[in-house]
């Protein structure tokens, strides 16, 4: 099988920044069938099924990033996805929410401050891999849960229409 490229790449404008905005998660296997851009499979226009996304907005220390492993010998690529988010403040409602996040394996939305959003553990979900809950040492420290989550796709996150995110319903204020 030949695996052809389809395009260059010219040297961007440095017009965007890095960081994360917000997460959207959904509960596995809410997706149903996935309607992809019909110029630009790399975009999900929307799902078939009945996700319920909540939104938890993050600022600061929280990240995504993707590892690319390939392997000649085996004839293997995966997407190794890693979302590493700081929720600020510790509270009986958040407290909840971390725990079943920690028992779940949901799909998480992933939107930039570029206002790109990015869909990690399409496929097969996402797990929480570590995180602490922590009230720190001194009065400037931080108050709050992190949490690190992993998923392994076939294909690198996809890009994701923002009107599926649309309707996320938030956490109560806390």
């Amino acid at each position: 099988m030949a695996c052809t490229l389809t395009k260059g790449r010219n040297e961007p404008c440095k017009d965007v920044v890095g960081g994360i905005t917000a997460v959207y998660f959904a509960d596995f296997d809410t997706l149903g069938a996935i309607t992809y851009d019909a110029t630009d499979t790399d975009v999900i226009d929307s799902f078939g099924g009945t996700p319920t996304w909540f939104k938890f907005d993050v600022k600061g220390t929280s990240s995504f990033e993707q590892t690319i492993t390939s392997s000649r010998d085996n004839g293997t690529t995966f997407y190794e996805q890693t979302l590493t988010l700081n929720f600020k403040k510790l509270s009986k409602q958040t407290h909840n929410e971390v725990k079943l996040l920690a028992y779940a394996r949901p799909h998480v939305i992933v939107e930039d401050n570029n206002g790109n959003q990015f869909m990690m553990g399409l496929e097969y979900g996402a797990e929480v891999t570590g995180g602490s809950i922590a009230t720190g040492a001194a009065m400037g420290d931080m108050s709050g849960y992190s949490l690190t989550f992993g998923a392994q796709e076939k294909i690198p996150a996809n890009f994701v229409d923002a009107t599926i995110t649309a309707s996320a319903s938030e956490i109560d204020d806390i």
